[in-house]
């Protein structure tokens, strides 16, 4: 199905309308063989807030951005490459329900779909799609991923030291090895992890440490020291003013 529409006229009508919404701030997405295969609104769970993004699932990536008119115009453009996605459910648990994880070693996040039959929907068209992608270019199924956020409001004092209230003047920092919600003193080094920047990024002391000794990889994410935090708050250091640290 997906062969046979990938040359035809109304899917390249529907990526261009796509094109047209994010406008000359956003990057081109027709390219050969690419399918739009749906859209929707979803709620994305971001450092600060839940918040509205518009999604589009092509057969080759997923594409999201903040809604400034419904239909017709969106910021903000995320692309993400399908070949590097893996997800995982998420059970259902206060007012956040049917989410899922979307992970990859870039960024990591949570998402929220209106029913349990479009979450469904999403999570299977995704895996399919990632199923065909690996499928065609032989490689193996990705093992590596960043860490998700925990949510500000998770943490009154820093996740580390459990000491530091945070205030407006005692800020919260994310590591971006672990996701733990940490202050100042306790994030004061840096290292670098490849597959999130190309400089080093602010990491814990504990991770630091543990990087640094070869204990933890750069490339994949903790397996221990989790914090048990309720998995439907699980963020994302997204756009504008939840992109601090």
């Amino acid at each position: 199905m997906v062969d046979r529409l990938a040359n035809s006229e109304a899917n390249s009508k529907r990526i261009n309308v796509v094109e047209g919404c994010f406008g000359a701030a956003g990057q081109p997405l027709a390219i050969p063989g690419r399918v739009l295969i749906g859209e929707g609104v979803l709620t994305k769970l971001c450092r600060k807030k839940p918040k509205a993004r518009q999604f589009f699932l092509f057969n080759d990536i997923l594409v999201y951005g903040n809604i400034v008119i419904q239909k017709k115009k969106y910021n903000k453009q995320h692309i993400i490459p399908l070949e590097n996605v893996t997800i995982d459910s998420i059970e259902d648990e206060g007012d956040l329900r049917n989410g899922w994880l979307i992970k990859t070693p870039t960024k990591s996040f949570a998402v929220y779909a209106a029913t349990a039959t479009e979450k469904s929907e999403w999570m299977n068209h995704i895996s399919k799609c990632v199923s065909d992608l690996l499928e065609k270019s032989g490689k193996a199924p990705n093992s590596e991923h960043a860490a998700v956020w925990v949510p500000d409001s998770e943490a009154t004092v820093c996740m580390r030291c459990q000491k530091i209230k945070f205030t407006p003047v005692s800020r919260r920092h994310h590591c971006r090895k672990c996701g733990f919600v940490v202050c100042g003193p306790c994030s004061e080094k840096k290292f670098l992890l490849p597959s999130q920047s190309s400089k080093p990024v602010r990491v814990c002391e504990f991770c630091y440490d543990q990087l640094s000794s070869g204990q933890l990889s750069a490339s994949l994410p903790p397996r221990s020291d989790s914090y048990k935090f309720p998995m439907n708050n699980v963020s994302d250091d997204d756009d504008d003013e939840d992109s601090s640290d």
